[in-house]
């Protein structure tokens, strides 16, 4: 009887564990679902906004931007986003990896010089940075709880500064693309300095446009603002693919926690007869000696 005590405590755990994670998996679909709708409302206005820039520096004016100056990439810092929370499977630890690999094989030489720092977005990910024991030189885990346009401007503002000043000449940002709610895309992006487009953009025919004020000026508007949308957008995809991440974690923790139950279920009912038929044989066996006496 204590055997079958101790499966109906597992049972009974698991249970409650499967509502946790059932209950997990629907907030995550409907957060993902809020994310999703953001992006989608975002693209149009991200993606004219990178079309402008791009044909004003396939133009012929030779434009003065500090945001596509491309200096020797001697002080890097690279910028991780991951979550502040667990339970979304390998969301994380693949983060981690993407960037410890791209450090390695972009900025090796700079890495063992000590000119590569990170600048951590995430409580998981930073306790893996600090395990490595690399140089941290900040963290905005704040970010992640309050993804606005305005929080996130003002980290964009603060890596623009950065690499104004000269502290840094080369901003990468590490990250998970959201493909869908089963795929995340590890992605690394150049953040600063900013592309020039290549020799074959450049032989477009563009349309011969006035502009009022000059391409330069408009220039130096747009792509700090560029820059700002950018940075959402790639927060807003980190979150939607770690809702993503979380949500099938949770369904199949929630499938495993099914299948377990039904293991046990059966063990418990194969216990159970098992007690009952010792039962009936010592009762029989009883009654033989009772007849015998």
């Amino acid at each position: 009887m204590a055997q079958l005590k101790e499966i109906r405590t597992r049972i009974a755990s698991i249970k409650n564990t499967r509502q946790v994670t059932s209950a997990m998996k629907m907030v995550s679909a409907a957060k993902l679902k809020k994310s999703q709708d953001t992006i989608l409302h975002l693209a149009p206005y991200e993606t004219k906004l990178q079309s402008i820039i791009q044909n004003l520096s396939l133009g012929d004016v030779h434009f003065d931007s500090i945001f596509f100056d491309e200096p020797a990439a001697d002080n890097i810092l690279i910028v991780v986003i991951g979550s502040n929370r667990g339970l979304c499977g390998a969301f994380n630890s693949n983060i981690y990896k993407t960037a410890m690999l791209h450090t390695l094989e972009n900025y090796k030489y700079q890495l063992n010089k000590g000119q590569v720092k990170f600048f951590v977005i995430g409580h998981q990910v930073e306790k893996a940075l600090i395990r490595r024991k690399v140089d941290i030189h900040g963290v905005s885990h704040h970010l992640l709880d309050s993804p606005s346009y305005e929080n996130i401007s003002k980290l964009a503002i603060e890596l623009m500064d950065m690499f104004s000043w000269g502290v840094f000449n080369r901003i990468d940002i590490v990250y998970n693309k959201f493909k869908n709610a089963a795929t995340q895309i590890l992605s690394s992006d150049q953040f600063l300095p900013v592309k020039k487009p290549d020799n074959v953009e450049r032989a477009l025919v563009l349309p011969d446009y006035i502009f009022e004020p000059s391409e330069d000026e408009i220039l130096n508007k747009l792509v700090p603002d560029a820059l700002k949308m950018k940075l959402y957008r790639i927060m807003l995809d980190s979150q939607a693919a770690e809702h993503g991440a979380r949500m099938t974690a949770m369904h199949q923790a929630t499938d495993n926690a099914t299948k377990l139950m039904g293991e046990l279920k059966q063990q418990y009912n194969n216990a159970r007869q098992s007690a009952i038929t010792n039962e009936i044989l010592e009762i029989t066996a009883g009654a033989e000696a009772l007849k015998k006496s």
